[in-house]
């Protein structure tokens, strides 16, 4: 079955993974090292996330470093952004709702 991103960030552990990977690459035993589950269970997710794209392997002698991919997390930036401008406009509503009352309010 080949999962998509929403799936992959669907889960708080690989969500923290990308945050961890967003800073740094790292191997998958360093990205272990900051969770309470299993070696095991973080191979699992990275292997999901990879996957999905949103990490890439880099080879650097017998280590594999993996690092964030950005220009796929711009699929997942490209779908809420019809809510980022919903939200944005029910604020400015918003604010002019209570800037009418404060007017009201003072005269």
């Amino acid at each position: 079955m080949r999962r998509d991103v929403f799936q992959a960030i669907a889960d708080p552990t690989r969500r923290a993974i990308l945050s961890l990977l967003a800073l740094q690459a790292m191997t998958p035993n360093a990205v272990a090292a900051h969770f309470d589950s299993t070696r095991q269970a973080v191979s699992k997710h990275i292997q999901i996330l990879t996957e999905c794209e949103l990490l890439r392997q880099e080879q650097q002698g017998r280590e594999i470093y993996y690092h964030l991919n950005p220009e796929k997390m711009k699929t997942v930036a490209d779908w809420l952004e019809p809510f980022r401008q919903m939200w944005e406009q029910r604020f400015e509503q918003l604010d002019a709702l209570l800037e009418n009352l404060k007017t009201n309010v003072t005269t």
